[in-house]
């Protein structure tokens, strides 16, 4: 059997900021870690790095850079730029890797880490367990010459030109002119502070933007793509003065929508119609898109009645990615807001493309959001976290395999269970859907008590 991570989750290295894996010594290790990997296949290796708002983001970098160059890698920063524009630069400056500063929609005490190789792609979970053997065995060596106080990464010469690169990138992927609309972008207080009201500006959008005065502690406090609740009351009350709202996490890499009279639109709605217009421009390989197992029912029947095929992916969108280039599909994503096409030249989810894409949809089928989706019928959801104190394997508790077994047997074949772990959190997720808000939350109480008996905090 494969050995599992311990370190690296389903979207990179997550922690509290200043505690193992985050600390000080252990952010140098990896950056160090990840030089050697580099190295080891081009001795002049170079990368690109960039972070979001949070306060501990600087240093973390900092570290990570110092590393990196401590085994010679040369390091270029694009300083406070979202998760795809850094893929995007690794990419189309021929970067032998991207590095990311950010724990996207986690609370700003958290932190991460996230690699992208020279292609602009996530590596795979083998390539990352061999990086994570490199930094237990200099952990292990200890004497660890470790630099003080760096010069910031954000702060390197050449930041501003490389995320103008990427501005003109997204520019370049616009294919219908979007000046008619007027938009309501939410930017979190993230990344995408730092790119947003330019490249709307840029073309020609009549946008307002709100959350975008980061403070290294607001990323994400009760705004953004996390609380899409928030941009709808900005919506509703805004009486039709909007065609659309659109919301952002803390990295930008996913964004979830509102219609005018603030309804949100999830990913899985998103999937929906850019899956109908690529449809009937004859643009969707296989008629497939690619969804993941807490994608709702209701888009998988949706889409089957415009002769679509949806097929499922584990959670987190490079699981998503994979099974898109298994299969040759160039739409997939996640009902989170994770979106990823692969008709152009992107290599991830990015929020702020998905946003120019149905807007796009918006205009050249000369229709409101709200109507591109009205036939949608959602199965009533819930999806619940329990904390755990460890994430012992499930199938190897009996006693909530017998819970789970008989909620399924209760649906009787008309509804989905999903439990599972979060990839970057000490949570267990709980996804149930069913024919009634009823049966959801008896099924669902059901199994998160059983969760937190066994396994809870």
């Amino acid at each position: 059997m494969a050995q599992s991570r311990q370190l690296f989750g389903t979207d990179g290295i997550r922690g509290v900021a200043g505690e193992f894996p985050l600390s000080k010594e252990s952010t140098y290790v990896i950056g160090r870690a990840l030089g050697h990997d580099l190295v080891r296949s081009n001795s002049k290796a170079r990368v690109v790095i960039g972070q979001d708002t949070r306060e501990s983001s600087t240093w973390i970098a900092d570290r990570v850079t110092a590393g990196l160059s401590s085994v010679g890698v040369k390091v270029e920063s694009a300083g406070v730029i979202t998760t795809p524009g850094v893929a995007y630069l690794a990419r189309a400056h021929q970067f032998d890797a991207g590095v990311v500063i950010s724990a996207s929609h986690n609370p700003w005490t958290d932190n991460g880490i996230k690699v992208f190789s020279g292609t602009g792609y996530k590596l795979p979970d083998t390539h990352e367990l061999a990086i994570e053997k490199e930094i237990f065995t200099i952990l292990q060596q200890g004497d660890l010459p470790v630099p003080g106080a760096q010069s910031s990464a954000a702060s390197i010469p050449g930041e501003s030109s490389l995320r103008q690169d990427y501005i003109e990138w997204l520019l370049s992927n616009i294919r219908v002119p979007v000046g008619s609309l007027r938009i309501l972008v939410d930017c979190a207080n993230g990344a995408a502070a730092a790119e947003a009201p330019e490249l709307f500006r840029s073309c020609g959008v009549d946008a307002t933007i709100i959350h975008a005065t980061p403070d290294g502690r607001n990323i994400n406090a009760n705004c953004g793509a996390l609380h899409p609740e928030t941009i709808a009351t900005h919506m509703a009350k805004s009486q039709g003065q909007y065609n659309l709202g659109v919301t952002f996490d803390g990295d930008a890499d996913r964004a979830l929508f509102c219609d005018a009279e603030g309804n949100v639109i999830n990913g899985d709605a998103v999937l929906l119609l850019a899956a109908r217009d690529l449809h009937k421009r004859n643009a969707l390989p296989a008629n497939t898109v690619v969804a993941t197992t807490m994608s709702n029912m209701g888009v998988e029947a949706a889409l089957k009645k415009s002769g679509i095929r949806m097929l499922r992916a584990n959670v987190g969108d490079k699981y998503v990615l994979e099974e898109m280039q298994r299969t040759g599909a160039c739409l997939g994503g996640e009902q989170s807001g994770h979106i990823i096409f692969r008709d152009g030249e992107a290599t991830t989810g990015d929020g702020l493309l998905t946003a120019l894409r149905v807007m796009e949809i918006m205009v050249s089928n000369d229709k409101p959001l709200a109507e591109l989706v009205v036939d949608l019928k959602v199965f009533p959801q819930t999806i619940q976290n329990v904390r755990v104190r460890e994430k012992v394997p499930l199938k190897d508790v009996p006693a909530i395999q017998k819970v789970i077994a008989e909620a399924e047997n209760d649906l009787n074949g008309n509804g989905r269970i999903v439990v599972r772990y979060s990839g970057t959190e000490s949570l267990a997720r709980v996804m149930v859907e069913a024919e009634s808000e009823e049966k959801v939350r008896r099924v669902a109480a059901t199994i998160t008590d059983a969760l937190r008996v066994h396994l809870g905090e």
